[in-house]
């Protein structure tokens, strides 16, 4: 049995590999994949083993998808904050530094959870009862102080605002598969790759120098926010490092800690959450309660004991990749990989969310360049889920 747990949780670390190197793939709709799969060709595997390897990807996949975030300015639905500060960074020649960040940040999530398991299963139910009425008072406290934070005050609201009714109209699509795809990777993706394309962006020799920063606050900041996505719904990965922030008030550099942190911790309390509460809010707890006869104490260590396990793996695969593409990509035309990066997208999201998925992508895509040109933060389009989701609580 040990050896079968060691092969599924080296086979979900690079599982998991793949899918954070692969432009526009994100974690949930590999989860679905896997779901339909057990019911069918993994029908006759361990459950143990198949969960155990879920788990083993989906924390891999935090830790790996910020390269194509910060490399390529190409987001998934979790990582689409990271390009503001890590781009800025790729563009100063630091590009490995802001996916180290990130990797600091994801490595002591790892660490956290295997310490906070036992009393979340405790507190997670009372946190369950109480906080559910606070979080569209929460959001909308949050949406003001993105604004505040702005000089063109005015102007951010307005990019709030439209992103917001983008978001509502796109979310509310009954005939759209996975809208977040699209929305997402229009808004923070492509929209920025257009921009450097046509800017004949050059990325300059990066250098291979391990960040200096306090990691204390952002992941106070992570921890505190985290736990509000396993139970509520509309809540993901960027809205808690929204929250968080405006905990720990962190600057560039501390915010790319605070997103990584955030973005493993996320993944690592739904599982928690779904032993504790029964609740999913990941495509991945999802997978793993339906693949599960039932969630036991001992599953749930060996659950721990995989992250743990997976993260540190992930943690040296992370600087391993970074180091060699900051050392390659001055050597690539970028114009070219932003093209083709742009091309994979379209693919992808045609292949997942139809011809009308594409339709959303292109006028997300539009709005993100013209929201980008009117010069304010790029964390003010993230109305597009705030928006929807305070009025998911009141309506």
């Amino acid at each position: 049995m040990f050896i079968e747990i060691l092969i599924a949780i080296l086979l979900g670390v690079t599982a998991g590999t793949l899918t954070g190197l692969t432009p526009g793939i994100h974690i949930n709709l590999i989860g679905v994949l896997l779901v339909s799969l057990s019911l069918t060709s993994f029908s006759q595997m361990d459950p143990t083993i198949l969960i155990l390897f879920i788990v083993a990807m989906s924390i891999t996949h935090t830790f790996i998808d910020f390269i194509p975030s910060i490399f390529l300015g190409c987001p998934d639905t979790d990582t689409e904050l990271s390009i503001l500060p890590g781009h800025e960074l790729l563009k100063n020649g630091q590009g490995y530094q802001a996916v180290m960040l990130t990797n600091y940040g994801s490595l002591f999530s790892v660490i956290l959870i295997s310490i906070i398991t036992i009393p979340s299963i405790f507190i997670l139910p009372s946190i369950y009862s109480l906080t559910k009425p606070l979080i569209p008072y929460l959001l909308i406290l949050v949406s003001f102080f993105l604004i505040y934070l702005e000089k063109k005050k005015f102007t951010s609201f307005f990019v709030f605002l439209i992103t917001g009714i983008l978001g509502l109209c796109v979310l509310n699509n009954e005939f759209l598969k996975e809208p977040l795809l699209p929305l997402l990777t229009g808004l923070f993706g492509s929209s920025m790759l257009i921009i450097s394309i046509k800017n004949k962006m050059q990325i300059p020799k990066q250098e291979i120098t391990n960040p200096k920063t306090k990691y204390f606050r952002p992941m106070f900041g992570a921890l505190i926010a985290s736990p509000f996505c396993c139970f509520l719904p509309g809540l993901g990965s960027s809205q808690a490092a929204i929250i968080g922030n405006l905990i720990a008030k962190t600057k560039d550099k501390d915010f790319l800690v605070l997103l990584g942190a955030t973005n493993t911790l996320v993944m690592g309390f739904s599982f928690i959450s779904l032993y504790a509460i029964s609740k999913t809010r990941t495509g991945s707890a999802v997978a793993i309660q339906q693949i599960m006869d039932s969630f036991t104490p001992e599953l749930l260590g060996l659950v721990i004991l995989t992250i743990l396990i997976s993260g540190f793996i992930a943690f040296f695969l992370t600087i391993y990749l970074t180091k060699i593409i900051s050392q390659k990509i001055t050597n690539i035309n970028y114009t070219k990989i932003s093209i083709a990066t742009l091309l994979i997208l379209i693919v992808v999201i045609f292949f997942v969310s139809g011809f009308l998925g594409l339709i959303v992508f292109v006028i997300s895509t539009f709005t993100g360049i013209y929201c980008i040109k009117l010069n304010v933060r790029r964390t003010n389009m993230m109305g597009c889920l705030i928006i929807p989701t305070i009025l998911y609580y009141f309506l």
